[in-house]
């Protein structure tokens, strides 16, 4: 009998074995033939992995002892190399004959005689009359000038005359510009002031009003507690001295070596190199000289110098200086506050100037405006008719009719046997199992007519009949 395979007995192909990726117990060299891979991709033949043209990267070992001599060492042979003689230079004797200050270009070279250049250009031909040169021009003898007289200035002639009076010449601004008087601008701003309410301040707040007072409780003083000092005396000792009280051990010896003093009993000698070579010789003092005793003169000195002889003195009038002499800061006379610019320059009586405004076109109305508008006048009021609104009304449609149920679907849709896998189950029907495979497929044995009859008997299990599935 045939053996099937879960993946052979599925109709539906959906339904594989649980294939595993390598035997436990079992090496075969045999592919899977009934995988999907296989089925949908198949393999090809005669096909080789392209060889590598890449050198393989070989340890080369050591082959012997380097040598260390190279090309330059085994073909060059040294010379022996001898210092160049020196050229022993001849000694110089002047000659005793005269110097020839001839060259060679005076000997090779022969003068020739060389005529003058000749021109090729003609000469210039210069036709000469014999009569007076008349100097004339064209321009002059056809163009003559008009008579033309100066033109008289326009400008009225101005003679200066000094002013009488201070500051009493006009600016041309004065005397062009005719000032007019100015005219305040009127303000439309409100005045800042506070309006001031005769009616008397009423002082009642909300606060005041609503607010009830509640009376205080007395205020809790705690007590002060007085200071007792401690019966018991102080213990200094602390948790550290209590619970550490050191390891027993020796005191840390010191690794400094012992001072032996280097003494002796031998006299020090005082003797030194420096004074046995050195020997102390005799020197003489040096004379002092005695100084002259100091005589004063007796004869009064002459006081006068040489400015004083040759000096004639001129009788010089006293500098006058030229800054006035301070005044005093004070005065009791009262201060006048009147200056110059104060009395020749009064101030003017000067105005806001008003603002230059152009005429209106449009007269303004002097009578009451009377609100009425160009769209009042105008406007013709007409009576509104409703839009008629042609929406159904919401109302539900009720009916005394049975409903009718019947759908194309129902009409038309003819049920089908449904077949189901075998496969999906456990044990698929109609098939008994018998071992399985290290790859992990599950192989199944098909029953035969009588043993399909004794197993339905046994386990009272009826095979799967067409279903038929409405909606």
């Amino acid at each position: 009998m045939k053996r099937l395979c879960i993946c052979e007995i599925c109709n539906c192909g959906r339904h594989r074995c649980a294939h595993r990726p390598t035997a436990l117990y079992k090496k075969d060299n045999n592919a899977c033939v009934v995988t999907e891979y296989k089925e949908k991709y198949p393999t090809y033949g005669g096909y080789n992995p392209p060889t590598s043209l890449k050198p393989k990267q070989e340890h080369q070992k050591d082959r012997g002892k380097m040598d260390g001599t190279t090309t330059f060492r085994s073909d060059y042979i040294p010379y022996e190399v001898s210092r160049r003689p020196a050229r022993q230079q001849a000694e110089y004797k002047p000659n005793t004959g005269e110097i020839d200050l001839e060259t060679t270009y005076k000997l090779d070279f022969n003068p020739h005689e060389v005529q003058p250049f000749a021109p090729a250009r003609p000469k210039e031909k210069v036709h000469t009359k014999g009569g007076k040169l008349d100097t004339l021009p064209t321009y002059k003898e056809d163009f003559r000038p008009w008579e033309i007289n100066k033109r008289e200035l326009t400008r009225p002639e101005y003679s200066y005359q000094p002013p009488t009076e201070k500051f009493g010449n006009s600016t041309t601004f004065q005397e062009d510009f005719v000032p007019r008087g100015l005219v305040p601008r009127e303000s439309f701003k409100p005045p800042n002031m506070a309006k001031l309410s005769e009616a008397p301040f009423d002082s009642a707040t909300t606060n005041r009003q609503a607010f009830v007072p509640h009376a205080l409780e007395a205020r809790f003083i705690k007590a002060k507690e007085e200071y007792k000092p401690s019966s018991q005396p102080f213990q200094d000792r602390t948790t550290h001295r209590t619970d550490f009280q050191g390891l027993p051990g020796q005191l840390p010896k010191s690794c400094k070596p012992d001072f032996g003093k280097v003494a002796s009993d031998v006299p020090f000698q005082n003797s030194t190199e420096f004074r046995d070579r050195f020997q102390q010789w005799p020197v003489s003092l040096p004379q002092v000289r005695q100084l002259v005793e100091y005589v004063g003169p007796t004869v009064p000195m002459d006081m006068s110098t040489t400015s004083q002889g040759d000096f004639i003195k001129h009788e010089v009038q006293p500098f006058v200086s030229v800054r006035p002499l301070p005044r005093p800061t004070k005065s009791s006379a009262p201060f006048q506050g009147n200056t110059t610019m104060r009395d020749d320059f009064k101030p003017w009586a000067s105005r806001r100037q008003e603002m230059i405004k152009r005429p209106e076109e449009m007269r303004k109305a002097s009578g009451k405006i009377d609100h009425l508008t160009t769209f009042k006048a105008h406007y013709t009021q007409h009576d509104v008719q409703p839009s008629v609104s042609f929406k159904p009304a919401q109302a539900p449609l009720r009916s005394e009719a049975p409903f009718d149920d019947g759908t194309m679907y129902r009409a038309d849709f003819t049920p089908k046997r449904v077949s189901m896998c075998p496969a999906s189950f456990d044990s698929p029907p109609g098939y008994v199992f018998e071992n399985s495979d290290e790859r992990g497929h599950r192989f199944f044995r098909k029953l035969l007519s009588q043993d399909r009859n004794k197993m339905a008997v046994a386990s009272n299990i009826q095979s799967p009949r067409e279903v038929a599935v409405m909606s």
